[in-house]
């Protein structure tokens, strides 16, 4: 009998405290609250990370973009073998300077291109995502430092994988890059036919003198037909292949201001 009351007596007090052990501090609603508090941290930690991401990939771009107009096409060539990624990354802060552009200077080469026959021939010198070619009927020769889009042939621009008079259109759109200038246009000019197009756009504040560029296009082989320097952003330039580029090309002195873009 004393047993089995010291039985009872006991169970309660040992679910009094298992119940006390167990019992939440907080009501409801300042559970409530407090999850929504660690969301609100969870967020706000992931948020400033994205930033983070992003203000780094800016600045590599930045380099990126640097490092190509103040080397060598071959230079820039390597560069992008060894670090495959680069690529990418240039591509991605390039479409977001896009953006902020009035209009984009390759939508006039497309309209150009459209409004010529469909069995001309087209080399874009440069061509970042192959807009061009994903615009328009012709045969697109499109050629990148590294790809980012299946239609690129990687390739330094001074040396393209074609035939001499194989094309009847060139373009540079913006792809003036690189400390070699001439060796590019040196490059269309072997693979454009006598009388070929020649279509340049860049931007305007690489331009310091409008004739001495000319000058040195008349030179590898070049005749202007027409140009666009009204442009605040970018200036358009059409040439026609006149003769075949002398051989000392080294000798003739073309220079254009690099692009750098400035952090936002």
């Amino acid at each position: 009998m004393f047993a089995e009351e010291e039985w009872t007596d006991t169970v309660p007090v040992n679910e009094q405290a298992h119940s006390v052990v167990k019992a939440d501090p907080f009501s409801g609603k300042e559970k409530e609250l407090l999850e929504k508090d660690d969301e609100y941290q969870m967020d706000r930690s992931s948020a400033l990370r994205s930033r983070m991401e992003k203000r780094l990939e800016s600045a590599r771009f930045r380099y990126i973009n640097e490092l190509l107009y103040t080397s060598t096409s071959g230079e820039a060539k390597r560069m992008f073998k060894q670090d495959p990624d680069a690529i990418r990354i240039y591509h991605r802060g390039y479409t977001e300077q896009v953006k902020h552009w009035p209009a984009n200077p390759v939508d006039s080469i497309i309209s150009y291109i459209r409004k010529r026959s469909s069995s001309l021939v087209i080399a874009d010198f440069g061509c970042g995502d192959c807009k061009i070619a994903q615009s328009v009927k012709n045969k697109v020769h499109c050629f990148d430092l590294a790809p980012v889009c299946g239609l690129v042939t990687a390739c330094d621009m001074a040396n393209v994988p074609l035939g001499d008079s194989t094309v009847d259109i060139a373009v540079f759109c913006l792809s003036l890059m690189g400390t070699n200038l001439s060796d590019f246009l040196a490059e269309a000019n072997r693979v454009l036919v006598m009388g070929g197009v020649l279509k340049i756009a860049e931007v305007a504040s690489r331009f310091d003198n409008i004739r001495q560029f000319i000058g040195a296009l008349s030179n590898l082989g070049f005749k202007v037909v027409s140009k666009d320097t009204d442009n605040s952003h970018f200036y358009s330039f059409e040439f026609l292949k006149t003769h075949n580029v002398p051989k000392d090309v080294n000798k003739i002195r073309l220079e254009l201001k690099p692009c750098l873009y400035k952090k936002r």
